[in-house]
C-alpha cells in the first residue's frame, strides 16, 4: 500500500474577491481589503424538518439568506464608492464570490443582494476597515425544480 496522504492544497489571501453583474465599479478583490477578507455565511436551515408521531418528513428549502462582510479600506476610493451607493441607494442586485482557493470550493452565485449595514467606523487612527455587510440569497436543492 503506498502512502495515504493526499495534497492538502493551499489557501491565497489575494484570490477571494466579490463582484456586482450591475455595480462593476463596486467589485472588490485583495488591494481593496484589510485583513480580515471576506466573510460569506449562509444563514438559516437548509431543510424544515416537520416532527410526526413516529419520525421526521424533510422539506429541503429552495434557498437560504445569506450574507456577505466586505473588510474594505477606508482609506481607499472604493469605501468612498460604497458610501456613495449607500447614500443613492443600496440594492445590489445578483454577486458572485470568490473564495480564496484555486482548488476544492469554488464561487458562490448570490441573488437580489442589498447592503444591510455598515460596522463600527473607529476614526481614532487604529483601524482602516470600513466593513459593508450584504445581505441577499443563495440558491440550494436546486433538485426540488426537477
Amino acid at each position: 500500500m503506498g502512502n495515504p496522504l493526499i495534497d492538502q492544497g493551499q489557501l491565497s489571501r489575494i484570490r477571494g474577491s466579490v463582484n456586482w453583474a450591475a455595480f462593476p465599479a463596486l467589485n472588490v478583490t485583495a488591494p481593496f481589503l484589510d485583513k480580515e477578507g471576506i466573510n460569506l455565511r449562509l444563514e438559516g436551515e437548509m431543510s424544515m424538518q416537520h416532527g410526526t408521531m413516529s419520525g421526521l418528513v424533510q422539506s429541503p428549502e429552495p434557498y437560504v439568506p445569506v450574507s456577505v462582510v466586505i473588510a474594505l479600506l477606508k482609506t481607499q476610493g472604493l469605501a468612498e464608492l460604497y458610501k456613495s451607493q449607500i447614500e443613492s441607494g443600496v440594492l445590489l442586485g445578483a454577486g458572485t464570490v470568490w473564495p480564496d482557493v484555486s482548488t476544492g470550493i469554488t464561487q458562490f452565485q448570490l441573488q437580489n443582494m442589498s447592503i444591510q449595514s455598515v460596522g463600527d467606523l473607529m476614526f481614532n487612527g487604529t483601524t482602516p476597515i470600513f466593513a459593508i455587510t450584504a445581505r441577499g440569497f443563495y440558491v440550494i436543492n436546486n433538485n426540488l425544480w426537477s
